[in-house]
């Protein structure tokens, strides 16, 4: 069984890769993939397309158990805010193995966003209502 934990919250999913089905949010076997199907949040305004950086996640252990990084998620990464090294995009890095024990962290400014009213900008409420 392969095993995504999520950071800040330590929120851990098992789940066998072949039997995964998939959400059409990012590649198939995606963290967004993975994430979508098991109800948990990460932002991904363009959809899960790799048109924008808003499923940026840091991997911190279990890099080795995930696809390389392509052309076009390497350009638009390069954009995120608080680039480290691990950064990826949730939508695009693939759990390739089982045998994976995977930790990825959501990055202050991505979970910030959602905690200041900002709201799910998949929904369209990215500016919030003004207060009357």
């Amino acid at each position: 069984m392969a095993k995504v934990t999520f950071l800040p919250s330590g929120d851990s999913f098992e789940f066998d890769l072949a039997s995964l089905p998939y959400g059409e949010h990012g590649k198939p076997k995606s963290f967004l993939d993975v994430a979508e199907h098991f109800g948990f949040h990460l932002e991904h305004a363009c959809g899960g397309s790799c048109a924008c950086t808003t499923c940026h996640v840091v991997v911190k252990n279990g890099e080795r158990f995930i696809t390389e990084m392509e052309d076009d998620e390497a350009d638009r990464v390069e954009m995120a805010a608080d680039l480290q090294l691990g950064s990826r995009l949730g939508c695009q890095a693939v759990i390739t193995s089982n045998d994976a024990d995977i930790t990825v962290e959501i990055p202050s400014w991505n979970r910030n966003y959602v905690s200041e009213g900002g709201g799910s900008m998949n929904l369209g409420d990215a500016i919030p209502a003004p207060r009357k």
